[in-house]
């Protein structure tokens, strides 16, 4: 179990504190004890909690692509990493790791959002892409891995748990009345909903991707009945 975060501003000339987004990680340290990291970029930044699975020594993250200029955090297993890093060895890229973390990265450069075809496993990610200028976010199909976001005009904020979320300060928390009338109904909130109107939970099997301060949010995979 590890924990990812970050926030992107609307407003391309604001920076990211490092305090701030230290405390948003550190919100998740029971997620992820063993290691902490975190990579900003201006008005963007992500960073994770990691707990040391696979290669331990050497998954450090954020973790990036040759040309440093995409970078991921990620909580998950990739259950067929070692396959998929064969395939994109063959192609060229040059892997500085052992992880499945760079797999999924690599795996992006080659294909962009059409990359979850090849991923077989239960993953939360964020990729920060600094050519396209973009951010994307994914979780995997059946939803295992938890992920958050929330939204207001002037940043946009993702997290594995909500109180990362809120640790970053200055965020709405006007209650969601029909969340709290599911919960009480049904014992549990229907994604998308929280408790919160402002923060979502991105859906199993979507993706959210934020390009000039416009969301897309999108389903790459559903069930067959």
């Amino acid at each position: 179990m590890c924990g990812i975060t970050g926030i992107i501003y609307k407003d391309k000339s604001r920076s990211v504190d490092s305090a701030m987004l230290q405390r948003a990680n550190d919100a998740m340290t029971h997620r992820g004890p063993d290691d902490s990291g975190y990579y900003i970029d201006g008005h963007v930044s992500i960073a994770m909690r990691r707990l040391s699975i696979i290669d331990v020594a050497g998954g450090h993250q954020p973790i990036s692509n040759e040309t440093e200029q995409i970078h991921i955090v990620y909580n998950g297993e990739l259950y067929n990493y070692q396959h998929l890093r064969k395939t994109l060895q063959q192609k060229g890229h040059r892997f500085k790791t052992k992880t499945d973390t760079e797999s999924i990265l690599h795996n992006y450069e080659e294909k962009g959002t059409d990359l979850f075809a090849d991923l077989n496993g239960m993953f939360a990610f964020a990729i920060w892409d600094s050519v396209k200028q973009s951010l994307l976010i994914a979780r995997d199909r059946l939803g295992i891995k938890p992920l958050f976001y929330y939204e207001d005009e002037e940043k946009f904020i993702f997290a594995s748990e909500i109180k990362s979320i809120l640790a970053y300060g200055d965020i709405d928390k006007t209650l969601d009345h029909h969340a709290l009338f599911d919960f009480l109904t049904f014992n549990y909130i229907p994604a998308p909903k929280t408790i919160y109107q402002k923060i979502k939970k991105l859906q199993p099997g979507h993706y959210l991707l934020i390009q000039n301060n416009k969301i897309t949010i999108r389903s790459y995979w559903s069930y067959d009945y």
